[in-house]
């Protein structure tokens, strides 16, 4: 897939489907590739594998392979598939070349988690990994105390497609935009639906979900009213999906998984708890909570 093409996938919605485990605590592919492909069938724009709400960081690199076996087999086609990559530079060159022979279009590369990564070595992290990828490279960025000069400096290398933003750091975010190439990478709104307004109005593009694992219907109405420039409509849905997104922030967005995973439970798909750091399950009180939402969103049977 080209470049071009991956630029304009990115600049609809990138949802990030859960990854499913059974009895055992094993990834179950079957019931991973089942969710991957009701994303896809939703028409969601780029189906990112293996990213946060699919647990990256809990996963060992043998089943993060697995994770990409199954996107890509649920996905069939119907949408780009990219597979997130990280941990060391040589770790993740490696990831971006398997992802590119199991058919993968792109690849994302999480945010270094090294303690004492200083953020324009950051920038060289992402820069090299975009060097030696195969595939088109988008760039999460969640940490602070980047400069404008390292955004344009990572906005322009040729193999970068996308720059997922998500720190809510609008100030940095707009001047990048209006200091980067235009025909470089595209600036997406990396914190979901709820800021994607807020995003869109400093000139980002697209946005990613969780969301799309249970109401894609919200992401895309979120999508439509954005890139008509209705921003009233675009917040009167965030508004709809607001108790959700804000449950999902509880103890440090540590339920920020275990929320999208309990919701695609009640709906009949057996996904399994969040792997430990994250939270496992919800307590008595949210998950009745988030059956009554899911009750008013017409999802329970």
């Amino acid at each position: 897939m080209s470049m071009d093409m991956i630029k304009a996938a990115l600049q609809g919605i990138s949802g990030v489907p859960v990854t499913a485990y059974d009895a055992q605590g094993n990834v179950e592919p079957a019931v991973t590739a089942k969710v991957y492909r009701t994303v896809a069938d939703a028409g969601i724009h780029n189906i990112v594998a293996a990213g946060n709400t699919g647990e990256f960081y809990a996963l060992t690199p043998s089943e993060i392979l697995a994770v990409y076996k199954a996107a890509i087999a649920g996905v069939g086609g119907k949408a780009p598939v990219t597979a997130a990559i990280g941990r060391s530079l040589r770790e993740a060159a490696e990831m971006a070349r398997q992802a590119r022979d199991m058919g993968a279009a792109a690849v994302m590369s999480h945010q270094p988690v090294d303690p004492f990564a200083a953020p324009h070595a950051q920038i060289d992290y992402f820069r090299s990994l975009a060097d030696l990828s195969p595939l088109p490279l988008v760039a999460y960025v969640r940490a602070e105390g980047f400069s404008v000069d390292d955004m344009v400096r990572l906005a322009g290398h040729a193999n970068v497609a996308g720059i997922k933003f998500a720190t809510t750091d609008l100030i940095l975010l707009s001047r990048a935009i209006a200091a980067a190439d235009p025909a470089g990478a595209i600036f997406v709104c990396g914190l979901a639906e709820s800021w994607a307004p807020a995003f869109a109005s400093v000139g980002a593009r697209g946005f990613t979900s969780g969301l799309v694992n249970v109401a894609p219907q919200f992401s895309l109405m979120v999508l439509a009213a954005l890139q008509k420039g209705d921003f009233e409509a675009a917040r009167a849905t965030v508004s709809r999906i607001e108790a959700f997104e804000r449950m999902r922030t509880k103890y440090r967005n540590g339920a920020n998984v275990t929320v999208v995973k309990e919701a695609v439970a009640m709906m009949g798909v057996p996904v399994g708890p969040v792997r430990v750091p994250g939270l496992p399950h919800l307590d008595a009180a949210d998950r009745k909570e988030l059956a009554g939402l899911l009750e008013t969103w017409g999802l329970l049977g």
